[in-house]
C-alpha cells in the first residue's frame, strides 16, 4: 500500500446556488429577489408585523383583560392504564418510580394521575394530584391514593 492510495471517504456535498451570475443561469439579474423594494436590498428584511411604517395592527388594537397563563401549574400526566402496564401488583408508586419507569420526562413538574384505561392491580399511588375517576379506579382495585 502506497501513501498515494490512501483516500478519505467520499462525502457528497451539494454546491451552493450561485445567484446573480448572468441571465443564462436562471438566477441572474435580480437573483430570485423580485424587483426593487426594501426586501430586494441587502439586509432588507422586516420584522413580523411590520406594515411599512404604518401603525401596526397589534398597536392599533386596545389591550384588554388579564391572562393567568404565565403562572399556571402544568402537570405531567399519567393514566392509570399506564400504571397497570408497568408496575406489578402491590407496588408502591411515587414520583421517583414513575420517572424511573419513563412514564414522564425527568424535567417535567408535578405529576397528576388521570383515569384513562383500566386498573386491576392493587397499587399504593402517591402523586401531586388525582382526578376523581383515577381515585375511584385505584380504590376499586383495592389500592390507596396519597397526595404528595
Amino acid at each position: 500500500m502506497n501513501l498515494a492510495d490512501v483516500r478519505s471517504a467520499f462525502i457528497p456535498r451539494k454546491k451552493p446556488k450561485r445567484l446573480g451570475r448572468g441571465l443564462g443561469t436562471g438566477t441572474g439579474k435580480t437573483a430570485g429577489r423580485g424587483h426593487k423594494g426594501q426586501k430586494a436590498r441587502a439586509g432588507g428584511q422586516v420584522r413580523p408585523g411590520f406594515e411599512g411604517g404604518q401603525m401596526p395592527l397589534f398597536r392599533r388594537l386596545p389591550k384588554r383583560g388579564f391572562s393567568n397563563a404565565r403562572f399556571r401549574t402544568s402537570y405531567a400526566i399519567v393514566n392509570v392504564g399506564q400504571l397497570e402496564a408497568v408496575f406489578p401488583d402491590g407496588a408502591t408508586v411515587d414520583a421517583a418510580a414513575i420517572r424511573g419507569a419513563h412514564l414522564v420526562n425527568d424535567r417535567t413538574g408535578p405529576i397528576k394521575v388521570l383515569g384513562g384505561g383500566d386498573l386491576k392491580k392493587r397499587l399504593t399511588v402517591t402523586a401531586n394530584r388525582f382526578s376523581e375517576s383515577a381515585k375511584q379506579k385505584i380504590e376499586a382495585a383495592g389500592g390507596t391514593t396519597a397526595t404528595a
